[in-house]
């Protein structure tokens, strides 16, 4: 039987996709760090929402998040595990929920339910995440990046939001 711990990141280090060891304060790890926990964000929303299109929206995004980590733990890898079908995808959920909702007409406070706070949580966790990896972009020139990745935060903050007002439209 395996244990949950190994014991390799003692020394403040960890093991990358690639099996590269990096150290755990480094861009790199913060930037995946932050897309973990979006995903536990997004576990929360799931757990708290009322709309079943909203849970099922959300439990979509969690699966894709997998794919955004790996992306981000491939350092200087050949693969590139998120794609413009990626984009399109949330770009497509967006207009989707988007198009059932009113006119926006002022700013929200965030905290009219628990599902919808803790999905206006996990848009701030994105936009952290979506810094974090721009950071880590600037900072390693050999980061490569992928494109498709940043993009697919941006708009995975912009789902967050949209997703947060489409649970609290009571006309759902």
């Amino acid at each position: 039987m395996s244990k949950v711990y190994t014991k390799t990141g003692d020394k403040g280090t960890t093991g990358l996709l690639t099996g590269e060891r990096v150290k755990k304060t480094g861009a790199r790890v913060e930037a995946y760090g932050s897309v973990d926990e979006i995903n536990s964000a997004l576990g929360l929303a799931r757990a708290n929402c009322t709309k079943p299109k909203v849970k099922e929206a959300v439990f979509k995004l969690q699966k894709l998040l997998m794919l955004f980590m790996a992306d981000l733990a491939s350092a200087g890898g050949e693969q590139q595990y998120v794609t413009a079908d990626h984009v399109a995808a949330l770009e497509q959920m967006i207009d989707e929920f988007d198009a059932q909702l009113p006119p926006l007409k002022n700013f929200i406070v965030p905290g009219d339910t628990p599902g919808a706070a803790a999905l206006d949580l996990a848009r701030t966790v994105t936009r952290r995440a979506e810094r974090q990896t721009l950071r880590l972009k600037e900072q390693e020139a050999e980061a490569h990046i992928n494109e498709h990745l940043l993009i697919c935060l941006n708009r995975l903050s912009d789902l967050c939001f949209v997703l947060s007002r489409f649970e609290t439209d009571n006309s759902k």
